[in-house]
């Protein structure tokens, strides 16, 4: 049984004849843009089964029936089974058929949303939502490995670019469509549209992404262990283990993680408390709480799409300049949102305008592409990965560190709870300065192919 399961998500085999790069059909062209469009709509699918639990925080401590410190918890185990997870996966994903891999984390994750839209226990909450970490961490070294399997070094940066827009644009469905959800029809309810949103990208997916170009027949001329159908499997086996193991041994490679492993304490603060933040600290109904989060996503889009382009033509494929401004854009962003005293509509907005393109474009570069510039082509699932795992422990501890310092500094005056947020502004602040000093370590890293 174990050995069906295997042969069912191994790669593609190539199809019987081929075409040559100079015989490139309109079939290519159409065919590639299907996959690369369901992959980028799907992991923004992705982002609104993870991200459903951060709209529905203030009216589930409103009800009574998690605490703060609860809350920061469950979302905790969600980041750290992500974070292995995504290490793990992302070793996976270079050996699989990801069509297949990818729907199925998709799947599950949709489940377990309409799962958790049922249930009050706090047990359950936990282990599900902890869960939904593994299935979720199928996801991003799915569509990595996917571009890099349809898409030459040369274009990798511009297409990485757009395809990172997925996080934004999911985030942006996220706190648009579930937030509609809870206002009108409560927690639950948003809870459960998440899973139904999911269950739509999963068919989206299976209809419209391809696994290989060589499985459609297509023989690109690029070099890598399974375009080659002469291969035997344990040369393939060889050439992933000696990749990977170039990967585990690149510092550069754990000091990125680590840099990006800072700048996700700050990316997912803002995400998984910025609209209780809002709503506790501002006075904001949830309504426009999200609204004013999801603006973030949405200039996320205009910072992930033009990172890569940018980089590409302006720098030769470096992305150390660009990551320095973008970083401290980033620290900028959250000074102004957390710092400036008193409620400030157009500042908050001008702070999530920022804190979008800063992210958006931090996201691209520390949270995957410079990693994968300079590791071998076939582990860029397992640079991922590496990357992975050192981001989601930074978030998951933020989660638990956030709850317990919103929970900790809140008083109850005349009936009505009151938060000093404090500790928390200084706590993501920094995190944020800490991202941009360990990418400086690695300023001179420089892209390299190793086939």
């Amino acid at each position: 049984m174990s050995f069906k399961i295997l042969d069912f998500y191994r790669i593609s085999p190539p199809a019987a004849g081929g075409e040559t790069d100079s015989e490139r059909s309109s079939r290519f062209k159409r065919i590639r843009w299907a996959t690369f469009l369901s992959a980028t709509t799907g992991y923004g699918i992705y982002y609104v089964c993870r991200l459903s639990m951060n709209v529905v925080r203030k009216p589930i401590v409103e009800e009574g029936i998690f605490s703060e410190t609860q809350l920061g918890i469950i979302g905790s185990f969600l980041f750290f089974v992500y974070a292995v997870g995504k290490l793990t996966n992302g070793f996976l994903a270079d050996r699989s058929n990801v069509r297949r891999f990818m729907s199925t984390g998709l799947l599950c994750s949709a489940l377990i949303n309409l799962c958790l839209g049922f249930t009050n226990s706090f047990y359950a909450f936990t282990i599900l939502w902890g869960l939904n970490g593994w299935f979720q961490s199928m996801g991003a070294a799915s569509g990595v490995v996917s571009l890099t399997r349809w898409y030459s070094s040369k274009e990798r940066g511009t297409f990485y670019g757009f395809w990172s827009a997925s996080h934004n644009l999911g985030e942006a469905l996220t706190f648009i469509s579930i937030a509609l959800l809870v206002s009108g029809m409560g927690w639950r309810y948003g809870m459960i549209g998440a899973g139904v949103i999911g269950i739509l990208g999963f068919l989206m997916m299976l209809v419209f992404m391809r696994d290989t170009p060589q499985s459609q027949g297509f023989l690109l001329n690029k070099k890598s262990s399974f375009e080659d159908s002469r291969s035997s499997s344990g040369k393939q086996t060889e050439d992933f283990n000696k990749a990977q193991k170039a990967v585990l041994k690149n510092p550069a490679i754990w000091i990125l993680a680590l840099s990006s492993a800072f700048m996700y304490i700050s990316r997912y603060a803002v995400n998984s408390w910025g609209v209780f933040y809002l709503e506790a600290q501002k006075g904001y109904s949830t309504l426009d709480a999200s609204f004013i989060i999801s603006i973030s996503s949405i200039c996320g889009i205009i910072g992930t799409v033009f990172s890569g382009i940018i980089s590409d033509r302006l720098f030769s494929g470096s992305r150390n300049v660009p990551a320095l401004v973008f970083g401290l854009m980033n620290v900028s962003a959250l000074s102004l949102f957390l710092l400036v005293p008193g409620v400030h509509f157009w500042v908050d907005v001008l702070a999530m305008v920022l804190f979008g393109l800063g992210i958006g474009v931090l996201i691209c570069f520390l949270g995957g592409l410079m990693a994968v510039d300079i590791a071998p082509r076939n582990a860029s699932g397992a640079a991922l990965g590496v990357v992975g795992i050192a981001s989601y422990i930074g978030a998951g501890l933020q989660d638990v560190m956030s709850g317990i310092l919103i929970e900790g500094q809140k008083t109850v005056q005349n009936g009505v709870e009151v938060y000093d947020f404090t500790y928390i502004n200084w706590f993501w602040i920094g995190a944020a300065l800490l991202s941009v000093f360990f990418a400086l370590l690695v300023w001179n890293a420089k892209p390299k192919e190793v086939d």
